[in-house]
């Protein structure tokens, strides 16, 4: 059976992740021990991490790593408070998690070529919220109040992360066809596959990073980094990667929603 990696990023070294038996990344501008990965060297984008977060590995994996790696290897991405389990259980305490956490490649996997986050939904926003966040869209479309189907992908994004920021990003796709895709994805799903979580193998794995990274350096040359202010927006090419996974992966692969969980060490 083919084996899996699964590199497990984080901002701050915590030491029950250290109990996981996950390949550890350490990003930003804290100091980590040698149990930890770091994107100190070779190519890498670790001053960009305010703003790509996880990313920051991701990109030093793709440039230095991936290269290295066996082509039936399965390669996995998480972050820390997310993991990805065996199957959907509850997940209550530290047992738990290390006896339900995800350790080898599953055998209904030989189907499919990648593995992605159980989706999220995004519909259904409070009308408070909607009216506070929200409000240039409904003075363009009044009926997103009541109408279900309208309350999407691009919505939620509007709403959260900039109005109309989406739309610009996605202009900035190289292809038409993925242009055009890509919009009405996002204006037609009321759900996305969260976390920039995915399990995959070294080609299409390449394919993405190149892809992404190639999208996100022309966002950046439209929204920059220095006027990315506040929690909704700071971490701008990580929520737009988010978006673009669901997309990418389900457009250009044969995938499989796999069951994942939130858990934070109590302090």
């Amino acid at each position: 059976m083919d084996s899996l990696n699964i590199f497990c990023v984080t901002d701050k070294p915590l030491r029950y992740l250290e109990e996981l038996n996950l390949k550890l990344a350490g990003v930003g501008k804290r100091q980590f021990t040698q149990k930890y990965i770091t994107c100190l060297n070779g190519k890498n984008i670790q001053k960009k991490e305010k703003y790509y977060s996880e990313l920051t590995f991701h990109y030093w994996f793709w440039q230095n790593e991936l290269k290295k790696m066996s082509k039936n290897q399965w390669i996995g991405f998480c972050q820390k408070r997310r993991f990805w389990l065996n199957s959907k259980k509850k997940v209550s305490t530290f047992s738990d998690l290390k006896k339900n956490i995800l350790k080898k490649p599953q055998k209904n996997w030989k189907k499919y070529e990648s593995i992605i986050c159980q989706n999220i939904k995004v519909g259904k926003p409070k009308k408070m919220k909607l009216f506070k966040r929200g409000w240039r869209n409904l003075i363009k479309d009044p009926s997103i109040l009541f109408d279900e189907k309208k309350q999407n992908i691009l919505l939620h994004f509007d709403m959260h992360h900039g109005h109309g920021v989406l739309l610009r990003a996605i202009n900035q796709l190289e292809k038409k066809e993925d242009r055009e895709s890509f919009k009405k994805f996002v204006q037609k799903k009321n759900s996305f596959n969260p976390h920039i979580m995915f399990i995959s193998k070294k080609k299409i794995i390449n394919k993405w990073f190149k892809d992404l990274f190639v999208w996100l350096f022309r966002c950046e040359k439209i929204f920059g980094l220095k006027n990315l202010k506040g929690y909704d927006q700071e971490r701008l090419y990580a929520y737009l990667a988010e978006r673009y996974l669901s997309f990418w992966f389900r457009k250009n692969t044969k995938y499989l929603e796999w069951p994942w969980v939130f858990y934070q060490e109590k302090k």
